[in-house]
């Protein structure tokens, strides 16, 4: 634990409570996958709403939300799904930055959207980085807490809170005793899971290989997410896809997003904790800017796909950075003034 720190006790940890960031770079070529965080959208607005740097530690709890009990005051957000989250008996407003007390508890009880809630702390979470990053990757107990999600009785390092930053939360947290301050504004962060929109991808290296009837299956179908899926992959149920004939292919470097299609026909969207290389025909590749949607989509939810040219999913993502951008200067004039 670095010098002056303070710590968040974890009582309960949830399902599976993780330290992460925006991943462990440089290392592929060595078989150690990025990992980092599912929704990147989440995490960095999480994150901007308290002042850190986007590639600072966050907390993603999925599903089921842990119970956390701050050992000192800290500026926190939560982005991301939404949870009936509640600081002692105050609810926790979603999507904004909130003051805590020193000894509160922040509870996460039902969770009501999305799949994957992001809890930033100014300072970040200051556990050691691992190969230049905080981020977990439980398979290969990398970074974060003992390369594990959280458990019972963990104490997560954080920064002191420096006064300053946002007064008038301070001001509001001393004049009168309830456990947190927040102001009275939201970001507008959305935690919708892929079912409301197809998501939107681009052909992939190996898309023709598939016949002209295997693309329209694999962009007319509804797929579910399969209850098999996890932080390295998305199986995929519903239509079977399959190419023209057998391929035999040399492993090829995949990323976050690559569609890839095995033997049997179902498709697997390659996710944070994706390996390295994929020998699979690569049918298709999720624009970076809908990754978020699909972080959010629960197992059995439906997915559609589709077909974008790299021209519009590069204008999409540059539009979600000029939001990102309007965002940042709107929290900077409501803790100014």
């Amino acid at each position: 634990m670095e010098a002056g720190a303070m710590t968040i006790e974890v009582i309960k940890p949830g399902l599976l409570t993780t330290v992460q960031d925006l991943g462990r770079f440089g290392y592929q070529r060595f078989g150690v996958v990025a990992g980092g965080v599912m929704d990147e959208w989440a995490h960095r607005l999480a994150n901007l709403m308290v002042g850190n740097d986007a590639d600072a530690a966050t907390l993603e709890v999925t599903l089921q939300g842990p119970s956390l009990r701050f050992g000192a005051t800290a500026l926190i957000a939560l982005c991301g799904a939404e949870f009936a989250a509640r600081v002692d008996r105050t609810a926790l407003p979603h999507g904004r930055p909130v003051l805590v007390r020193s000894g509160a508890v922040l509870d996460f009880r039902a969770l009501e959207r999305g799949c994957r809630a992001y809890l930033a702390v100014r300072g970040g979470i200051r556990v050691p980085p691992v190969m230049g990053s905080r981020s977990t990757y439980i398979r290969a107990a990398l970074g974060g807490v003992e390369g594990r999600a959280l458990r019972k009785g963990d104490a997560l390092p954080i920064a002191p809170h420096a006064p300053g930053w946002f007064p008038a939360l301070e001001a509001a947290l001393r004049a009168g005793d309830a456990p947190c301050a927040s102001v009275r504004w939201s970001a507008g962060d959305s935690a919708a899971g892929a079912g409301a929109h197809p998501v939107r991808v681009i052909a992939g290296p190996q898309w023709e290989l598939f016949s002209q009837e295997a693309r329209a299956l694999f962009l007319g179908t509804e797929f579910r997410v399969s209850v098999n899926s996890d932080r390295m992959g998305y199986r995929l149920s519903g239509a079977t896809i399959k190419p023209r004939r057998a391929a035999e292919m040399i492993s090829e470097a995949v990323a976050f997003g690559t569609i890839q299609v095995p033997p049997d026909g179902n498709p697997i969207i390659l996710m944070a904790d994706r390996q390295t290389t994929g020998g699979y025909p690569k049918i298709a590749q999720v624009a970076a800017v809908d990754l978020p949607r699909l972080a959010q989509t629960r197992p059995l939810e439906p997915v559609r796909f589709a077909l974008a040219t790299p021209g519009e999913a590069q204008r999409e993502y540059l539009a979600r950075e000029a939001e990102l951008a309007l965002v940042r200067e709107s929290v900077d004039l409501r803790r100014r003034g």
